[in-house]
């Protein structure tokens, strides 16, 4: 299980996750900041599972890349 979540309130619009892992991160045509996709939000902080392993490495680059560093991931 990896579990990704965006502190969404936090993001500056660079757009680095959504280069790194664009099936997981898509940017807001509404406010310029990025989304999460298959997120539930929870006071501010959205987290989406996902049973599928290979999203890690590209979600774990794109929260490497986050200038602000408001992804978090982790496997469970």
């Amino acid at each position: 299980m990896v579990i990704v979540t965006l502190q969404r309130q936090k993001c500056i619009g660079c757009n680095y996750c959504v280069e790194m892992a664009p099936n997981q991160f898509q940017m807001s045509k509404k406010d310029g900041k990025t989304v999460l996709l298959r997120a539930v939000n929870k006071k501010g902080f959205y987290t989406m599972r996902s049973g599928n392993e290979l999203i890690y490495d590209e979600c774990e680059l794109a929260a490497k890349s986050c200038p602000v560093n408001i992804i978090n991931v982790k496997r469970n």
